[in-house]
């Protein structure tokens, strides 16, 4: 005898339960295959910072008890039953409505930032101080993409000396920093021409030169012109532009991206 058995499905619990899997597979690979380890940030909270964007946990959120203003000892028994069960049922309409809407989310949430990690400009410098700073790591390499060039311009803003002395590369893939608006200082600006480059959305072939307002670093295509697939398609150029870097620092030369006839000269302004 053969037997179907159907599940139906909310598309949201759906997307959760495909989520937990695959973070938990993911995390089973970098532990197993990888080596690394999984540390909880900051000491306390027990959470793991996936996402930068969104560095807070849900708790429920207390229930406030309002009393109303109006004195209704005067209404008839009746009047104040009826009033009673229109409220319960309008509630329970609210309720029914909310779950549906967000089938997760059956108590009333609020958003607990955590702390020293509230926004990836914070995440990244906690990062640093707490992790990359006290490692005996010789070569440090960044691959920053999107709003991470702009956390690792601040980064820098921030702890200048340190980050110089310590980081031998960075990548940007379509990096939404900007130099003048972080107001990033001369020497920034200059290290960040000498050791970064930013891999950008274009629909030019892969490395190809692409000209910039900005008086940081070099941009070239990434082969895509896809915000989102801007890393994956340009990870045989940076692993390249890593490995150039690194035996640049070993033979005072600077890696060839930075060296290549078709440079972007850019002037003081």
């Amino acid at each position: 005898m053969n037997h179907l058995l159907i599940f139906l499905i909310h598309w949201k619990d759906l997307n959760m339960l495909l989520m937990k899997i695959i973070t938990k597979y993911v995390y089973e690979l970098l532990e197993k295959d990888c080596n690394l380890k999984k540390i909880s940030i900051p000491e306390g909270y027990g959470v793991i910072v996936l996402n930068p964007n969104e560095n807070y946990i849900e708790v429920e959120k207390p229930k406030i008890h309002v009393q109303s203003s109006s004195d209704s000892s005067d209404e008839p028994a009746e009047k104040r039953e009826r009033k009673d069960k229109v409220s319960k049922e309008t509630k329970k309409r609210r309720d029914f409505y909310e779950k549906y809407r967000n089938p997760q989310r059956e108590k009333e949430m609020m958003q607990l930032y955590i702390r020293e990690n509230g926004s990836p400009e914070e995440h990244a410098v906690y990062v640093w101080d707490h992790f990359i700073a006290q490692s005996a790591a010789e070569n440090v390499f960044f691959v920053a993409h999107s709003y991470g060039g702009l956390a690792f311009v601040e980064l820098m803003i921030q702890r200048e000396a340190d980050v110089k002395s310590k980081v031998t590369a960075v990548a940007l893939t379509d990096s939404v920093h900007n130099v003048w608006h972080q107001e990033a200082g001369k020497t920034i600006r200059e290290w960040m021409r000498e050791n970064c480059c930013n891999w950008v959305s274009s629909s030019e072939p892969l490395d190809t030169s692409v000209e910039s307002m900005l008086p940081d670093c070099p941009r070239v295509s990434a082969g895509t012109d896809r915000h989102e697939l801007t890393s994956w398609k340009s990870f045989p150029s940076i692993f390249k532009f890593f490995t150039e870097a690194s035996e640049a620092k070993t033979s005072s030369l600077k890696p060839s991206l930075t060296r290549r006839s078709h440079r972007i000269k850019h002037e003081e302004l």
